[in-house]
């Protein structure tokens, strides 16, 4: 409690701190750890590890619940895209009755286990307006303003920023968005493709969560077009016998990247076919290179390409503009439809709320050092969850923040830490 007497000090003879707060009707509350921004699982693995080496922290989520994006905006037929080791969390592995690739309920239930086990208690309901360093104090002042409007300042040395990659979805504009007259919503919003039945349905993006929409689509008797307008890596889910990830883990630790990467085309070539003939070409790097230079990831097939290649699931060109019930392309087609899915992505949220201009990139949100070192700032301040490396990534880094923040929590140097 040392840090808050200390911060007491330094309000008690700061003038303009005292104006301030004799203006504002803003709640003021001094956290004795880090303020950790966000109850996704990036968020729950730091807020868990520092428990573990005894270290408090104060979560704050601006929804209703944990796992924001994984309860309320992803849809039914979900699984883990990757097995299960490499999902699991610092300090808590999954049940043994779990399949290889939990379903999406599985994995919800898993992050609840795992913050009761921790006991993790986030402050729901509080969205962060604005956090800034004081220069003059030496602490972050993180402001939130609660479902009522009501506001709330956080003090605090540290500053844990676990947002994410995924914080808000990204909605392309589309001339003629307005006349199209048929629904139009983003992967955020689709549940299941029951209500698309019958419907001419067309999925913009081919991702993992573009392909898997269509085929989810397809199994709900609509029948789905896809909007393919970059080049794009398909591999199998699973190769001789194991996982596709797992295995390309395991050759990284004897041959070369581009050697692996011709490994899994060719393994890929013999299993797929030639995905070019059925309008999906390939980029020029490698499934690996490109994943690790631009954050690009292949896509897992889950049974999607075998409905393109049955004409199950049509492949179209990018979208020039929407008209009243139909689409125009860019190679000139038109083609009618009843609604549109955006599969579209997301995009970090952090420039508009983080007042500091050296560790984020304002252009993209995302830490401006690249993984592995990117998880930490200056004056006490850490990301999480920004590896575009899922939650693999998201785990390690959450191990090295606890790690910092607890050396700096019991040593004297704490004090002095900006």
């Amino acid at each position: 409690m040392d840090c808050l007497r200390e911060i007491e000090g330094k309000q008690a003879h700061d003038p303009i701190f005292i104006e301030k707060m004799n203006k504002s009707s803003t709640r003021c509350v001094r956290v004795p750890g880090p303020v950790i921004v966000g109850a996704g699982p990036s968020g729950l693995a730091v807020a868990a590890c520092l428990k573990e080496r005894g270290v408090p922290s104060t979560v704050i989520e601006r929804s209703n619940c944990i796992a924001s994006l994984w309860q309320l905006k992803t849809y039914d037929r979900l699984r883990l895209h990757l097995p299960n080791q490499f999902c699991e969390l610092p300090l808590l592995g999954f049940p043994t009755e779990f399949p290889t690739y939990p379903t999406k309920q599985q994995f919800i239930d898993y992050l609840k286990k795992y913050a009761d086990k921790f006991d993790v208690r986030p402050r729901f309901n509080e969205t962060v307006s604005q956090a800034e360093f004081d220069q003059v104090l030496g602490f972050w002042r993180v402001r939130t303003v609660g479902p009522k409007v009501e506001e709330t300042e956080y003090v605090c040395r540290c500053l844990v920023v676990a947002t994410g990659e995924n914080a808000e979805a990204v909605v392309p504009d589309i001339e003629g968005m307005e006349e199209f007259g048929g629904a139009i919503r983003h992967t955020s919003l689709y549940k299941s493709g029951e209500e698309f039945t019958g419907k001419r349905v067309l999925v913009v993006g081919c991702g993992n969560s573009g392909m898997e929409v269509c085929l989810d689509l397809c199994n709900h008797r609509a029948k789905p077009s896809l909007v393919v307008r970059d080049t794009v890596h398909i591999l199998p889910r699973e190769m001789l016998g194991k996982s596709t990830f797992g295995l390309s883990m395991w050759l990284l630790k004897w041959l070369p990247m581009r050697v692996v990467d011709r490994l899994l085309l060719i393994v890929s070539r013999l299993t797929l076919g030639d995905t070019a003939r059925l309008g999906l070409k390939r980029p020029q790097l490698g499934p690996l290179e490109l994943k690790n230079m631009s954050g690009k990831t292949p896509v897992l097939d889950v049974g999607t390409l075998a409905k393109i290649k049955s004409g199950d699931i049509k492949v179209c060109s990018g979208v020039k503009r929407l008209k009243r019930h139909s689409v125009e392309f860019f190679n000139g087609k038109t083609d009618n439809f009843d609604a549109i899915i955006l599969a579209t992505g997301y995009k970090s949220n952090v420039p508009s709320w983080l007042k500091e201009g050296n560790m984020f990139s304002e252009k993209d949100g995302l830490p401006r050092k690249p993984f592995p070192n990117g998880w930490k700032g200056e004056c006490g301040l850490y990301a999480v969850g920004f590896t575009k490396r899922g939650i693999l990534g998201a785990s390690m880094d959450a191990k090295r923040i606890a790690e910092d923040i607890e050396r700096c929590w019991k040593a004297e140097a704490f004090y002095g830490l900006c």
